[in-house]
């Protein structure tokens, strides 16, 4: 997988001039919100070094994400398995993006690519995605790309301390649920 083009957007594999923006998000506490505080770069470097890792072994992850348009870095979305410690099993989609790429339909966008590569590529029977119950502006990006919540499948994540950000929501979305226009 070289790289993944929307209209406006490339989903690729990282580069090193990709380290100083994704540490300057990752050190960003609104982009940080929904998780355990913000990242040093070292910790940054590490999330990249682990991302790349993912995309060389398997050919699909996390991938950066630039505009087409300016280059210019805004983040990652992508897949990728989830977690051993969670109540479930499949393949997330996720997304972080800088502040200054909020509002813009990035998310949506580069999700609907991510979503499209899991069903179209790897024949994926579901998509899921999970986020804090606090991060609104996420499960809306979830609603957009077509996903629903079953109340039932949320969950406490015991990893997490307790708080506002323990209780999670889990969003599915069935290959065949995609909307036509997308299959």
């Amino acid at each position: 997988m070289s790289e993944l083009r929307t209209e406006r957007l490339v989903l690729r594999e990282w580069r090193e001039s990709d380290l100083r923006p994704w540490a300057a998000m990752n050190a960003d506490p609104e982009v940080r919100e929904h998780f355990d505080g913000v990242l040093t770069r070292e910790q940054s470097e590490a999330s990249v070094a682990r991302f790349q890792a993912a995309i060389e072994q398997r050919g699909w992850g996390w991938w950066a994400v630039e505009v087409l348009e300016t280059g210019e870095f805004i983040g990652f979305t992508g897949l990728d398995p989830v977690d051993e410690d969670m109540p479930f099993t499949g393949v997330e989609v996720g997304w972080r993006l800088a502040r200054s790429a909020w509002g813009h339909g990035f998310a949506t966008e580069a999700a609907l690519a991510a979503v499209a590569f899991g069903f179209d590529t790897l024949a994926l029977p579901e998509v899921l995605a999970v986020t804090t119950a606090t991060n609104l502006r996420s499960q809306a990006v979830m609603r957009r790309i077509g996903m629903t919540r079953d109340p039932a499948d949320d969950f406490d994540d015991l990893t997490v301390p307790d708080g506002p950000r323990r209780r999670s929501v889990v969003y599915r979305l069935p290959a065949e649920g995609r909307h036509p226009a997308e299959r």
